[in-house]
């Protein structure tokens, strides 16, 4: 299957670069992938839309301030984006000019840290700090990781929106951005439905975010990311499937971590990695239903759609939501797939 087939024309103006003025008050694009038809909604009323039977699955990862700017010794300014922490002074990072940015090379950061790249891996560098960086560094110094197609800089606003309102778990270097649209008064009416809602943890990095650049899908391979699920998520979730209800997930991360974790009929409990690449043919084993973003083109996550609700639909459903003028990607507008 060719990455070529996952690619779409997006008007430049329909992408997303300030999340809508009020959390919730996104549209809602909602897809019966059984029917195949299409309505159109606001995010408000999705609670409308779930069955009382129904057991919901958030991502509850927290957002890094994971972007920082380090000046090199020739004087030049260049960005490091943390993916993923080694130990109190060693990271894996995405380096921005990154053909310059080689084994050796060192940088002055804020905070009176020097920094050092001990190794070239791929697209990625492994850098040590000359002193802990951890949260409470990043919160003081680092920036949001905004993704590259929001053509500003970050602000304080970010970091609230570009949070889950139920964000607990540091760890991500991109939000799970379904989740952002959810409010208090969401989750109260599908709780008043007794709709359960159960979070997981996936702390988002290049395994989401990284683009698909193989010609054909069944070649590309999906770095690592952690993930974890407590005893008290796994047994609702289990008993949900043993009492035959929906598992709706929300978000891609959500579905990679429940369909990563299911073993010999059940959801395991516990702190692991996954590098799933879920892609048209995959047979879903956990989840019902998914609340989702409009997705970059050739990426990852729109072929885990695609997967879900079958490519032909999902191509139906971008056209009609270009056509319509929703916003894409992650401040973009909100995709119910039943």
């Amino acid at each position: 299957m060719k990455t070529s087939e996952f690619f779409f024309d997006l008007p430049r103006e329909l992408i997303a670069q300030n999340p809508s003025e009020k959390r919730g008050a996104s549209r809602l694009l909602v897809l019966n992938r059984t029917t195949g038809s299409l309505s159109h909604s606001m995010m408000k009323d999705f609670p409308d839309y779930v069955q009382d039977n129904t057991l919901v699955v958030v991502n509850n990862s927290k957002v890094r301030k994971a972007r920082l700017y380090g000046k090199s010794e020739t004087g030049g300014m260049v960005e490091f984006l943390l993916t993923k922490r080694i130990d109190d002074t060693t990271w894996l990072s995405i380096v921005s000019k990154k053909k310059k940015q080689h084994k050796g090379k060192k940088y002055i950061f804020p905070g009176n840290s020097r920094a050092v790249i001990l190794e070239e891996e791929g697209d990625l560098r492994r850098i040590r700090f000359s002193r802990t960086v951890d949260d409470e560094y990043l919160d003081q110094y680092g920036h949001i990781p905004l993704p590259p197609y929001i053509k500003r800089k970050d602000t304080e606003k970010d970091w609230i929106r570009y949070q889950t309102i139920y964000a607990e778990n540091p760890g991500s270097t991109a939000a799970p951005t379904a989740g952002l649209h959810f409010t208090e008064e969401i989750l109260h009416s599908l709780q008043n439905k007794g709709v359960s809602v159960v979070p997981v943890t996936l702390h988002v990095g290049m395994g989401t975010f990284i683009p698909v650049r193989t010609e054909n899908i069944e070649d590309h391979q999906m770095h690592e990311e952690e993930y974890e699920i407590s005893s008290d998520s796994a047994e609702q979730i289990n008993n949900a499937i043993r009492e035959g209800k929906t598992i709706l997930a929300v978000g891609t991360t959500s579905v990679r971590t429940l369909e990563s974790a299911w073993k010999e009929g059940k959801v395991l409990a516990g702190k692991r990695s996954t590098d799933i690449f879920i892609y048209p043919g995959y047979h879903f084993k956990v989840v019902n239903q998914m609340l989702t973003n409009f997705h970059t083109p050739d990426s990852s996550l729109i072929v885990l759609v695609s997967a879900f609700a079958g490519k032909e639909q999902i191509k139906t459903a971008y056209a009609e939501a270009i056509e319509r003028r929703y916003r894409f990607f992650s401040y973009g507008d909100a995709m119910f797939i039943q």
